[in-house]
């Protein structure tokens, strides 16, 4: 039987800015269906390495491949299959808490999205907040949000960045 292909697989991945890099070559591989944390300090690179891993930043050197084939955040093949969360407050300011849910799920195929956004607004605790816009809400809220709108869309792989930042203990996994 084959070996599966990895999620993901970094070999002396150097990350960083302008050639520069921000952290020391890291090594990792992540089978699909299991979980990987980057723990570090911070200011270690956590982040930055992530930024690559989803296509947002070019490796300064090393390998990176996401289900075999090197990171494009261009292909669509690549962006269907990966959602992200990243520390940044990515949302459509005139949209409610519903219509950004929606927006994204049905963006990206699913077809009951309305029912998709209920279970969402569900599971994140923002029932109440459905009709509210963004910048009405906590910024703990606006997290749930954003971590609501990751789960909302199909994917291979969901990369988290700090995904517990900014939430009430009753919303930690």
């Amino acid at each position: 039987m084959p070996k599966p292909v990895p999620a993901v697989r970094a070999q002396d991945l150097l990350v960083g800015y302008g050639g520069a890099p921000v952290c020391a070559p890291v090594t990792f591989t992540l089978q699909p269906g299991r979980a990987l944390a980057l723990v570090g300090a911070n200011g270690a690179g956590k982040s930055t390495v992530l930024r690559a891993v989803i296509g947002l930043l070019e490796p300064v050197k090393g390998r990176l491949e996401v289900f075999g084939s090197e990171v494009d955040e261009r292909e669509i093949g690549f962006r269907t299959q990966v959602s992200s969360v990243l520390d940044d407050d990515a949302y459509f300011p005139s949209l409610s808490v519903a219509e950004h849910l929606y927006l994204v799920a049905r963006g990206h195929g699913v077809r009951d999205a309305w029912d998709r956004v209920d279970e969402l607004l569900e599971e994140f605790g923002l029932t109440e907040h459905a009709r509210a816009l963004p910048v009405a809400l906590s910024s703990g809220q606006r997290r749930r949000l954003l971590l609501a709108a990751g789960f909302a869309r199909p994917r291979s792989l969901l990369v988290l960045d700090e995904p517990e930042q900014r939430l009430d203990r009753r919303m930690h996994a």
